[in-house]
C-alpha cells in the first residue's frame, strides 16, 4: 500500500519497523526526509526524481513505540515532512499519543469479505510468475471455500496456508490435488481475539 501511494505521489519511501527500531534510527530517516527537500533534483535517487521530493515514513506496529519515540515524531509530522503512514493492529486511540492522533488521519481497515479471499486464492493459484502457477494444482472449491472461510478475511493467513498444503502435497499424475481434507491441515486453528 505504502508503495503504491508513493509512485502516485512521486514521494521517497522510508520504512522502520516499531518492534526493532530505535529513537537514533528514527532520527536518521526523518533527517534524510528533510535533506530530500532540500536537494537538487540530480542529486535525488531515481525513485524521487523531483526536486523537493516528499517521503513517506512507513512506521509498522506502530503501537510499539513508547512515548519518547512517538515524541521525535510531532515536530517533523506537524510540518509535514514526512508524511508518515503507520500500521497497528491496535486501536490507534489507545495505543498512540492523542498528540500524533490529532494530526492523524486514522483508515481503519475492514477484514475482506469470503468472495474476496475466493478471488486471490484462485489468482494465487493461476499466476505462473508470483503465485503458485507452475506447479499444476488442482484445489477442490469446497478445499478454497474452506480456506476463504477460516482465515477471517485475513488474505496473508488464507496464502499462507494455500501455499503450505501446495508444497506439502507430493504430486499424483503429475498434478497437486488440494482435497478439503489437505487444506484443513493446513490452516492453523483460529487465535481468539479479546
Amino acid at each position: 500500500m505504502v508503495h503504491v501511494i508513493a509512485n502516485r505521489t512521486k514521494a521517497c519511501v522510508e520504512q522502520l519497523n516499531a518492534t526493532s527500531s530505535n529513537v537514533a534510527e528514527l532520527r536518521e530517516a526523518l533527517a534524510r526526509a528533510k535533506e530530500r527537500l532540500r536537494l537538487p533534483a540530480s542529486l535525488h535517487s531515481a525513485q524521487a526524481g523531483l526536486k523537493g521530493a516528499r517521503t513517506i515514513l512507513f512506521i509498522d506496529e506502530i503501537h510499539r513505540f513508547n512515548k519518547a519515540q512517538q515524541d521525535v515524531l510531532m515536530p517533523d509530522v506537524e510540518s509535514g515532512n514526512p508524511i508518515l503512514i503507520g500500521a497497528t493492529t491496535f486501536n490507534p486511540f489507545f495505543a498512540l499519543l492523542s498528540a500524533l492522533i490529532s494530526r492523524s488521519l486514522v483508515c481503519e481497515f475492514k477484514p475482506l469479505t469470503k468472495e474476496h479471499l475466493l478471488t486471490i486464492l484462485k489468482r494465487a493459484l493461476a499466476d505462473k510468475e508470483r503465485g503458485l502457477g507452475k506447479l499444476a494444482i488442482v484445489a477442490e472449491e469446497k478445499a478454497l471455500e474452506h480456506l476463504a472461510t477460516v482465515s477471517d478475511g485475513d488474505a496473508r493467513r488464507a496464502l499462507n496456508a494455500l501455499e503450505l498444503a501446495a508444497l506439502t502435497t507430493p504430486k499424483t499424475k503429475g498434478q497437486v490435488r488440494l482435497t478439503l481434507a489437505i487444506v484443513e491441515e493446513s490452516i492453523q486453528k483460529k487465535a481468539v481475539v479479546y
